[in-house]
C-alpha cells in the first residue's frame, strides 16, 4: 500500500511558526509534523510515499535526505504553483499507477497538519468491505464547512455552516452534517475519474462523483483523538496533549 502526504501549503495560519520553514517542519514536542505523519504511516505498514512540496520546498527535501527518508521510499512532487488537494493528487497520480500490480490497491491521502489516532486498519477494512471509491474520516464536531452523509454513510452534499443552505448531489431522506478530518482512503480508479484540471480541491470532485452514483463514504471517527494543527495555539495544545499522555508520538 502507498500513501501521499499533502504538505505543500503555505501555512499562513501558522505564522510566525512558518516564517522561516514550511508547515511540514513545524514541531510538536520535538518532532516535526512530517516526521510524525511519516512514522504513523510507516507503523501502519506503508513503505512507499509521495510528498507534495511548494513553500520552502528544498528544506523538506534536505530534511528527508538528512534522515535517510526514515527508511522508506519517498518521492517528491514539486508544485511550482499550489495545486490544492485535487490538483496536487492529480499531479502525483503517476506514483499510484506506476506498477500495474498495485493498480487496484487503495492508497492513503493524509494532510501533514493533522494529528490523530484514527485506526487506519479499520478504515481500510471499512473501505474494502463497502467497495468504496473513496472513504473519508469524519467526525461530529464544529467546523466551518460540513459534508452531508445519508443513513448508509454515503456522501450526498455539503454545507458551509450549520445555518447555510445545503448543496445536495444525491437525494436522501435524512442527512448528517459531519466534519472532514483530512484522512482519505482512495481507490486508484478515482484518478481516472478526476476530470478537473489545474488548481482544484478534491472535495468538488467527490461531490460530482457522488452525484453520478459513485460511492464516497464517511468513516465515523469520533472515538479517536484528532487535532488540526493549522494555528500556533493548536500546535501548543498538541504539545500539552503529549505531555499529559493524551497522545503518543
Amino acid at each position: 500500500m502507498k500513501a501521499m502526504i499533502l504538505a505543500a501549503g503555505l501555512g499562513t495560519r501558522l505564522r510566525p511558526l512558518t516564517d522561516d520553514r514550511p508547515k511540514a517542519l513545524v514541531e510538536v514536542a520535538g518532532h516535526t509534523l512530517l516526521e510524525i505523519t511519516l512514522r504513523r504511516l510507516r507503523d501502519f505498514g506503508i513503505r512507499e510515499m509521495i510528498v507534495n512540496v511548494h513553500h520552502f520546498a528544498d528544506m523538506v527535501v534536505d530534511y528527508l535526505k538528512q534522515n535517510d527518508n526514515f527508511g522508506m521510499r519517498i518521492e517528491i512532487s514539486r508544485e511550482e504553483i499550489l495545486l490544492d488537494t485535487g490538483g496536487g493528487l492529480k499531479q502525483a497520480a503517476w506514483f499510484f499507477l506506476e506498477d500495474s500490480g498495485d493498480a487496484r490497491e487503495p492508497f492513503l491521502l493524509h494532510n501533514v497538519d493533522v494529528l490523530s489516532t484514527i485506526d487506519l486498519q479499520r478504515m481500510l477494512q471499512f473501505h474494502r468491505e463497502n467497495q468504496a471509491l473513496a472513504t473519508l474520516a469524519v467526525q461530529a464536531r464544529e467546523t466551518s464547512r460540513y459534508l452531508l452523509f445519508d443513513e448508509q454513510n454515503q456522501l450526498c452534499g455539503r454545507r458551509a455552516g450549520r445555518d447555510q443552505p445545503a448543496e445536495i448531489v444525491r437525494s436522501s431522506r435524512e442527512t448528517r452534517a459531519l466534519a472532514f478530518s483530512g484522512v482519505h482512503v482512495i481507490s486508484p480508479r478515482l484518478l481516472t475519474l478526476m476530470k478537473e484540471d489545474g488548481v482544484f480541491s478534491i472535495i468538488p470532485s467527490y461531490m460530482r462523483l457522488a452525484g453520478q452514483g459513485e460511492k464516497i463514504l464517511g468513516f465515523p471517527a469520533d472515538e479517536y483523538y484528532w487535532r488540526d494543527l493549522g494555528r500556533p495555539e493548536n500546535v501548543a495544545q498538541a504539545a500539552r496533549d503529549v505531555e499529559q499522555k493524551l497522545l503518543q508520538l
